[in-house]
């Protein structure tokens, strides 16, 4: 029988529960403010700022954790998500591409996991199918503006699709006429840029 705490009221917790609560509060304080944004420095262009990384040590151990937790309860998909996240941080592109296939496997309507994945995909070398994570990130959230961003920034960088690329922002101008990207210079702005460099 699973060991059980009480929490009140005559309820209980399954130990394993409380445990896993516990270490996604920690993955939650960890990874919070980390910005998933994939611009490559271009001139104009703001550049990619590395995001805070912990130890190895810390990484490592979240890690095994999370490891040891999907594989005890394969159906846990917090666990697949803050493991593909903790990939995520350590740049195992195909690992955190797996954990994160996962995750949605178990709930496919989660645009941020579909948007990170596109991240690694991207990262990989595999820009279509980031492009495709991004469109279902918006198929699953209309609004969802992450997605919007990296998709152009993909189809601008790594495609040199520039009409694509206008076009990704100009829709995501009608979601947030007020979009910002990292760095601060603002989508609007960055479309009027990429009008005048490749206007005759």
């Amino acid at each position: 029988m699973a060991k059980q705490k009480k929490i009140g009221n005559g309820q209980y917790v399954r130990k394993e529960t409380l445990w896993l609560v516990s270490l996604l509060a920690l993955a939650v304080g960890f990874f919070s403010g980390v910005v998933f944004a994939v611009y490559k420095s271009e001139p104009g262009i703001p550049g990619n700022s590395p995001p805070p990384r912990a130890t190895s040590s810390d990484r490592a151990g979240m890690i095994a954790a999370l490891e040891n937790e999907t594989q005890r309860n394969p159906q846990n998909v917090e666990a697949w998500t803050q493991l593909g996240n903790s990939y995520f941080d350590n740049n195992e592109y195909e690992k955190s591409i797996q954990a994160y296939k996962k995750s949605l496997e178990l709930n496919p309507k989660n645009a941020d996991v579909w948007t990170d994945m596109g991240v690694m995909y991207r990262r990989n070398g595999q820009s279509e199918e980031a492009l495709k994570a991004f469109e279902q990130a918006m198929a699953v959230d209309p609004k969802h503006e992450v997605s919007r961003l990296n998709k152009g920034i993909v189809l601008l960088h790594d495609l040199k699709d520039t009409k694509g690329a206008i076009q990704a922002w100009e829709e995501l101008l009608e979601v947030n006429p007020l979009a910002m990207a990292p760095g601060g210079k603002s989508i609007d702005q960055l479309i009027q840029q990429l009008k005048k460099q490749t206007s005759p």
